[in-house]
């Protein structure tokens, strides 16, 4: 029998709460919390088919009814850095509540939403979720699993991430071919609602508990800082259109807030009271996965970003086509996830990640060849290439990083890792969106026609990614085999 507290609010005692769970409750809480996790972000790429449907249904702008998307990435950027204090503040069993109960209203409420404002709060309670079961899922993985079978957990925490987001555009576009843009969101209603009395039920606590201070000018210097730089580079492709220069000046702010927020925290983790403690950048393997996975991750939403307009406005391809183009590779990174889990397991990272970052520049290079002659089937392929590499990249980089840190540092190590992770992919997307509308305006200027211009929009934004690439292959060179005793890893700090 579990010694978890009966009362699931925050179980504390004077100093700190050291669970004593069975190997067995450990798999079950994990499992709650994949399947959580699945369908959370399953979620979030459903609406995006839908945003034309809602755009006409509330008559708001195309620009306006984005914030639907770019809204929920800058709250999950804003609350990512608070999960490192908070998932050693709190119970697992206290956070899993409050963010599935977070992200169940945000659910109702957008479900019954008549009004856009309605609909864009209900997002945004949504993304608090969200951004809370992440960090958990992984602080719990790397908790309970041993060292010998992470690989293939994380594997499968892969499928998860990869499978979902991927099946997410085919779901919506079933529902929207019955009913309303509403039942989106009532159709995963009751799994969320099941996940969170199952979790109710049978979630136990998994790691320490600190009475730790939280200190609050942190918590709007991290909001301002992230918050601003994830804002600036979402709306970068405003300033290229000369509408305005604001997401410069918020750029700007975001960067000043960012490096005071860091300044703070290293002051404040000289006595162990920093609300993100930056300690895991003093271990190599864990600088090196930042990095890597931060590159990554920008070249694969850049791509998912400008490949729809070069098959769309160059390749002729429909809005269904390019759904079921780009489904494929996502399916394929999630069966591909297990594997490159065990593989892991048995021979470390470096034996996945330089092939990996190798296919990643070489998909990017193959994308930046295309023309507005070349097949849909070119395309295919070069992004199942993308995808199997960047599964490749991931899930060993991952692991590696934040086992490379003590425990203590794990909830934080997982903050660090996904704000960054969010950083690098709206950095990416912005960089790539920025190649692809400068070029593809020039070469209009020039007297091309469209889907010539379009195509070389995309190329320049492809070589870009080709750039990108192998940036994340030098890195990834310097990336240490598999961790597997936190003690024998030296800190370079």
């Amino acid at each position: 029998m579990s010694d978890l507290p009966q009362s699931p609010g925050n179980a504390l005692e004077p100093d700190h709460f050291r669970p004593t769970n069975t190997a067995r409750q450990n798999s079950l809480v994990l499992w709650i919390l994949v399947i959580s996790t699945m369908v959370m972000i399953l979620n979030e790429t459903v609406l995006s088919v839908a945003l034309p449907i809602i755009s006409q249904d509330f008559g708001v702008e195309a620009t306006m009814v984005q914030w639907l998307t770019t809204g929920f990435l800058l709250v999950m950027a804003v609350v990512f850095p608070m999960t490192g204090y908070l998932l050693q503040r709190f119970s697992t069993r206290t956070m899993f509540v409050a963010a599935l109960a977070l992200f169940a209203i945000g659910t109702a409420a957008a479900g019954m939403a008549w009004t856009f404002p309605i609909l864009l709060v209900a997002r945004l309670v949504q993304a608090i979720g969200t951004a809370v079961i992440i960090p958990l899922l992984m602080t719990v993985t790397m908790t309970t699993v041993p060292p010998e079978r992470r690989g293939a957990t994380m594997g499968l925490i892969g499928v998860v991430i990869s499978v979902a987001p991927a099946l997410g555009p085919t779901v919506s576009g079933v529902i929207l071919s019955a009913l309303s843009w509403h039942w989106l969101f009532w159709t995963v209603l009751p799994f969320v609602v099941l996940c969170l009395v199952i979790g109710i039920k049978f979630m136990r606590n998994v790691s320490e508990q600190h009475a730790l201070p939280l200190d609050i000018i942190s918590v709007p210097l991290s909001a301002l800082g992230f918050g601003g730089l994830v804002y600036g580079l979402s709306e970068i492709g405003t300033v290229i259109n000369g509408s305005t220069k604001m997401p410069l000046v918020v750029l700007a702010v975001g960067a000043v807030f960012l490096v005071l927020f860091v300044l703070r925290q290293l002051t404040l983790g000289k006595r162990d009271a920093a609300l993100l403690n930056l300690q895991p950048f003093s271990f190599r393997p864990f600088c090196v996965a930042v990095i890597a996975i931060g590159s990554s991750m920008g070249v694969l939403l850049g791509t998912v970003v400008v490949l729809p307009f070069f098959l769309q406005d160059s390749l002729g391809a429909s809005a269904l086509q390019t759904g079921l183009l780009v489904l494929p590779g996502g399916l394929l990174e999630g069966l591909a996830s297990p594997v490159v889990g065990r593989i892991y397991d048995r021979r470390g990272a470096r034996v996945l990640v330089i092939p990996g970052a190798i296919g990643i520049t070489v998909s990017e290079l193959g994308l930046s060849m295309l023309s507005e002659n070349s097949s849909i089937f070119a395309v295919l392929v070069l992004h199942m290439l993308l995808c199997l590499s960047l599964a490749c990249v991931m899930t060993p980089l991952m692991t590696d990083g934040l086992a490379a840190v003590p425990q203590n540092l794990y909830s934080h190590g997982s903050a660090i890792l996904n704000t960054l992770e969010q950083l690098g992919g709206a950095a990416g997307t912005a960089i790539l969106v920025a190649a692809m509308t400068v070029a593809s305006k020039y070469a209009l200027d020039s007297g091309d026609a469209p889907t010539t211009a379009m195509a070389s929009g995309a190329s320049t934004a492809f070589i870009v990614g080709t750039l990108v690439g192998v940036a994340t292959l030098v890195t990834v060179l310097f990336a240490a085999g598999k961790t597997t005793n936190n003690a024998e890893v030296e800190s370079d700090g």
